[in-house]
């Protein structure tokens, strides 16, 4: 190489680290700015539900903290697909967030035989917000007053009763199908695009049962229009403590101990340093008293962790959930 040509490719390769330079200066000081705009919150589904007005109270919360707009969006449909595939395909930037309830980053693996992403790869923890307790309810027109008396009456009319739930593979219909399988009894199941409209049936008897959100029922049952069943978890629901769970009923199988979180989550490779950021701004906005008694008062009980406390969670969430969804014998293309 003659002297020419080596200054030549001096002059490049140092023209190409000044370049480098520049770059990771700027992504650095994008990070240390984070956020210099508005941020969006997106939710798998329709306005309205208690995934909704989670983001909304935590968003609010935010905006306060970051000084900057916290936008909810709702991408709704397909079982959570549509707005979990927006999200894991977004500029990891920290300025598109997922909050997620367990279905869409859990069971849909094992429903649906094709997925346009991937949470396991495609998505990252930020932190589990809260975790969504859920409540059996029943028509006051069951002959039950537990959990065991259900099972006897529904035993005893094989095909009259039928189970509602919001979508094919999800936590009630894992239940009707255990239930059938466990214990000889003979339900159907009722999908719904989601609580709302599944309440109204339950409400005026068209289907007899169903677990959903304490949020959503816990109202009709204080008022005297459903009948509490159980809880399921290991512990009461603050939301509703006069309600016995499954376990202190003698039910203690995985399909009646099993809680999952709320959560945020971002696109994979968001850098650590506006992970760690967001993650350390949520739990300060849930650790408020006044953001814990509304999300209590939802019917959900506050968490607000860590990254890596809430990577550990859905690890060994996730494997629980994928067998019970699979043992509904349910697949969607």
């Amino acid at each position: 190489m003659n002297r020419s040509s080596f200054c030549l490719h001096a002059l490049r390769a140092s023209g190409l680290c000044i370049a480098l330079l520049h770059l990771a200066a700027g992504t650095a000081m994008a990070q240390a700015d984070y956020p210099s705009k508005p941020i969006r919150i997106i939710v798998q589904y329709q306005a309205g539900g208690s995934a909704d007005a989670l983001a909304r109270l935590v968003g609010d919360g935010l905006s306060k903290r970051l000084k900057q707009p916290v936008v909810v969006e709702n991408r709704s449909g397909a079982g959570g697909i549509i707005g979990t595939d927006y999200v894991a395909k977004s500029a990891p930037d920290g300025y598109t967030v997922l909050l997620s309830v367990p279905g869409p980053i859990a069971a849909n693996l094992a429903l649906y035989k094709k997925l346009p992403y991937d949470p396991r790869t495609d998505l990252r923890h930020v932190s589990d917000i809260a975790s969504t307790r859920t409540i059996m309810v029943v028509h006051p027109s069951v002959p039950a007053q537990d959990f065991k008396g259900l099972v006897e009456a529904v035993r005893k009319a094989p095909g009259k009763y039928a189970m509602g739930s919001w979508g094919p593979g999800v936590q009630p219909h894992q239940m009707q199908v255990f239930m059938d399988k466990t214990y000889g009894t003979q339900t159907l199941h009722a999908a719904y695009k989601g609580e709302s409209p599944m309440a109204v049936d339950l409400l005026s008897g068209v289907i007899q049962m169903t677990v959903g959100s304490i949020s959503t029922f816990q109202p009709y049952v204080t008022a005297g229009k459903l009948r509490a069943i159980a809880v399921p978890g290991a512990q009461r629901a603050k939301a509703a403590p006069s309600v016995p769970t499954f376990a202190e009923q003698g039910y203690k199988d995985d399909i009646f101990m099993l809680m999952a979180p709320t959560s945020l989550l971002v696109p994979s490779k968001t850098p650590d340093a506006i992970v760690e950021k967001l993650s350390r701004e949520v739990a300060a906005v849930v650790k408020q008293p006044d953001v814990q008694k509304r999300i209590e008062d939802m019917g959900a009980e506050p968490i607000g962790n860590a990254p890596a406390e809430a990577t550990a969670a859905y690890k060994a969430f996730l494997p629980v959930s994928l067998k019970l969804t699979r043992a509904t014998g349910v697949t969607l293309d």
